[in-house]
């Protein structure tokens, strides 16, 4: 009969994030913000004439719409970035040491978000999905970026709540309970950033106001077996 460890520490439910920069970023990325401007532009929902309003978000439905070398290659991340986030997070699915099954991964949404002038976006989590993702297009350089008078280094930033968050309220804190003290995480944005979250982690974007827009395209998809799979769309293989 094996005899239990005298000492035993569990560092249970980790709230993984990953975190890529893409190396070919600043070529795509120009071609990237003329065209969602000039489908921003173009939005067949706004009435002729309006203003550029400070915050703007398309459809979820880019996959269908887009068809550029530079955006596949932007996909090309996204997947390969969805994939090794989730079999990192996984440890082989159950058997430590084990590789990673094939897998399918499904975009189920797609889209950009075009802001400036102190716009933002309130908390939220999102939801039909098991994770999901922000990749920067453009945004002001960090100096600038962090010289607003107002806003200052949060400005445009995205944060992430820790899942204990909601407990911190009626928490007792003490030397015992540091560990809980940094209830967020503040990622700045930086163009060529690829950040992947579970889709249940709350989330937001701080008020932006910068000489350029902040431009992000998001995304939420599901991870599949390669095999036995009941997903009508897969958009590449792991």
């Amino acid at each position: 009969m094996d005899t239990p460890p005298a000492r035993q520490q569990l560092r249970l439910w980790p709230t993984p994030l990953g975190v890529y920069q893409w190396p070919q970023a600043s070529a795509a990325n120009e071609v990237l913000v003329r065209v969602l401007s000039a489908m921003r532009a173009t939005d067949p929902s706004r009435a002729p004439g309006q203003a550029t309003p400070a915050f703007y978000a398309s459809r979820d439905d880019l996959l269908q719409r887009i068809d550029l070398p530079e955006w596949q290659a932007l996909l090309r991340l996204i997947v390969e970035g969805i994939r090794d986030t989730a079999a990192d997070a996984n440890g082989g699915w159950g058997e430590p040491g084990a590789p990673a099954p094939g897998l399918r991964i499904a975009i189920e949404g797609l889209w950009f978000q075009i802001s400036n002038r102190g716009a933002h976006h309130d908390i939220h989590t999102h939801g039909n999905c098991s994770w999901s993702g922000v990749y920067c297009v453009q945004v002001d350089e960090d100096a600038a970026r962090s010289a607003h008078p107002v806003f200052g280094t949060l400005n445009g930033i995205t944060r992430f709540y820790g899942p204990h968050f909601n407990q911190l309220g009626g928490a007792h804190m003490d030397m015992g309970s540091a560990y809980l003290q940094q209830p967020h995480i503040d990622l700045p944005p930086r163009p060529g950033q690829l950040v992947v979250f579970p889709s249940w982690l709350a989330h937001q974007a701080m008020p932006y106001e910068g000489s350029s827009d902040r431009i992000i395209v998001s995304f939420n998809a599901s991870v599949h077996a390669a095999q036995g799979s009941n997903q009508r769309h897969a958009y590449a293989r792991g």
